[in-house]
């Protein structure tokens, strides 16, 4: 298994790991894959990062980039695992290679938002294992019943 940078030709495979996850809905999978187009493109901006976990094929990916009014922030904006692979502990993997890529550049903190709703659950514990504490709720921010949960956690003090 390896943390590598992600290539233009992982983006069928992240696209699927993405859908078969089965939290987004066809609009968010479009804007996710437009951020991938971007990134291979070279136009989202210094700092963006498409990283994958290759075990003989893409089984986890994580795309992260600065805050852009915030000093030393990052936020994490998408971290998946494909379902075949979950519980194995890629997440687990990934999550501290982006933390150590971030900690080595002196980021300060680093942010993850997620979705109040209970199928989300999972995602949350997940952030609370790795260290993570919640830091702000916005009530019905995505829509009416769908609270944006935000996590931090201090890589560098």
């Amino acid at each position: 298994m390896i943390i590598r940078p992600a290539k233009p030709n992982d983006a069928d495979s992240i696209m699927s790991l993405a859908e078969a996850i089965g939290l987004f809905e066809g609009e968010e999978l479009e804007e996710l894959g437009g951020m991938l187009a971007g990134y291979f493109e070279g136009s989202l901006g210094e700092g963006h990062s498409w990283m994958v976990c290759d075990d003989g094929g893409v089984v986890g990916v994580a795309y992260f980039a600065p805050e852009q009014y915030a000093d030393g922030v990052y936020n994490l904006y998408f971290i998946a695992v494909h379902p075949k692979s979950q519980g194995k502990g890629y997440g687990t993997t990934i999550i501290n290679h982006v933390e150590k890529t971030l900690t080595e550049q002196k980021v300060r903190l680093l942010l993850v938002e997620t979705s109040g709703l209970p199928n989300f659950e999972n995602t949350r514990k997940f952030y609370r294992k790795q260290g993570y504490e919640e830091e702000a709720r916005i009530r019905e921010f995505y829509k009416a019943g769908d609270d944006k949960i935000i996590f931090r956690k201090v890589l560098v003090k």
